[in-house]
């Protein structure tokens, strides 16, 4: 709204937003609620945007680009300075998604980027509760050509301390009744008051360094989708996985390679029963992407993960993966352990118990992160090989 307020009043008329087809279904979500088309810009077989493809789409109707960077995929946009400048070009503004803004406090900030609008989430970057948890805040920033647009009131400090100032004859005007979710921005303050520059910076390298260390202890049954080092996420293929004789025959007593035969859906739902969030299927639970994106898996371990936890939570990734190729069935049915579970389709064999009801409560039974082979039990996940560091 502010974009096309700063455009109206130079007397333009534009009405497309342009976005990136690895954005959270929220982007085209809100520019669509705010009066604008949506046209999608493809990404590369790398996961970056096609430069290409976002010059083509270029046109004098285009009000601006929306972009995360990071993006969904996980990857820092290493071309967004010329993204910026093709766009400005063109006469659009450059709009900043701060949802992965937890990869970059203290590093890069946006508008040495380009960026001309940002919206901030104070979820996950934060602290602050996201979705069910409670109330959620964006606060807006933008450069100083739009700062007269900016929604009311605007927190001015003059002689008698600060005070809401109204009196902004170009504002796009109110946007929530009494001064919007304040206890939310209040614990966002709190929180970055406590941490300070050199705290926030830290946080960030911590998320990164999380995400690259589970991305390298799962790659070798889990690949990266679009390799090398990620940023705050990962993103992990299923459908790449192959059972190799130095990983899963002597542990397994596998003749042959063999192929997973689960999907992504599947081996999440199963993470369900030892006791693990499951990660998001691509999109962020708002986009399922087509191809070979559609049985991928996001993971985003945050910062505030111990080595500890996060070793607990890789060795139930492989044990699901070992799961998988011995009981798929059993995983294709799961989550085993909860009220609500999955329906099946009629004459399905995924339906019928298994032989040994520990494997479908592992938490329960104590086959848990650190058990080993047991008469009954599930099996030691095999080993990784030895150079797999992160």
């Amino acid at each position: 709204m502010i974009i096309r307020a700063w455009f109206e009043s130079r007397g333009v008329k534009r009405d497309v937003i342009l976005i990136q087809d690895s954005a959270h279904g929220t982007n085209p979500a809100s520019a669509s609620m705010a009066g604008y088309r949506c046209e999608m810009i493809r990404t590369t077989p790398e996961g970056l945007t096609d430069l290409d493809a976002l010059e083509a789409a270029l046109d004098d109707s285009v009000a601006a680009v929306m972009l995360t960077n990071p993006s969904t995929f996980g990857l820092f946009e290493r071309n967004i300075r010329e993204i910026a400048e093709r766009v400005h070009a063109n006469g659009s503004l450059l709009i900043y998604d701060g949802a992965n803004m937890n990869s970059l406090m203290g590093i890069v900030r946006p508008g040495d980027m380009g960026f001309d609008v940002l919206q901030l989430n104070t979820h996950k970057t934060f602290s602050t509760p996201h979705l069910s948890g409670g109330a959620g805040s964006g606060p807006c920033g933008v450069k100083a050509f739009l700062e007269p647009f900016l929604p009311i009131p605007v927190i001015r400090r003059g002689a008698r301390g600060y005070f809401p100032d109204e009196d902004r004859p170009r504002s796009i005007g109110r946007m929530k009744s009494f001064y919007g979710h304040v206890g939310i921005l209040v614990r966002a303050y709190c929180y970055i008051l406590t941490c300070g520059p050199q705290g926030l910076r830290t946080a960030s390298e911590n998320a990164v360094l999380n995400a690259n260390y589970v991305q390298a202890r799962l790659s070798p049954h889990l690949p990266a989708v679009f390799g090398g080092r990620c940023m705050h996420e990962c993103l992990l293929s299923t459908t790449k996985l192959q059972v190799s004789a130095f990983d899963f025959a002597k542990r397994l007593s596998l003749l042959s390679t063999t192929k997973l035969q689960v999907s992504a859906f599947d081996f999440a739902k199963r993470l369900i029963d030892h006791g693990v969030h499951p990660p998001t299927l691509v999109g962020a639970g708002c986009v399922y992407f087509p191809g070979h994106l559609r049985d991928a898996m996001l993971v985003e371990p945050t910062e505030t993960e111990t080595l500890e936890s996060l070793d607990r939570m890789i060795e139930k990734f492989l044990r699901v993966a070992r799961e998988a190729l011995e009981h798929p069935e059993m995983v294709r049915a799961a989550p085993h352990t909860r009220d609500v579970g999955k329906i099946l389709p009629s004459g399905s064999r995924d339906g019928q118990p298994a032989h040994d009801q520990s494997l479908r409560h592992p938490e329960q039974a104590g086959l848990g992160a650190n058990a080993t082979q047991g008469a009954a039990g599930t099996a030691r996940l095999p080993p990784e090989p030895s150079d797999d560091t992160a």
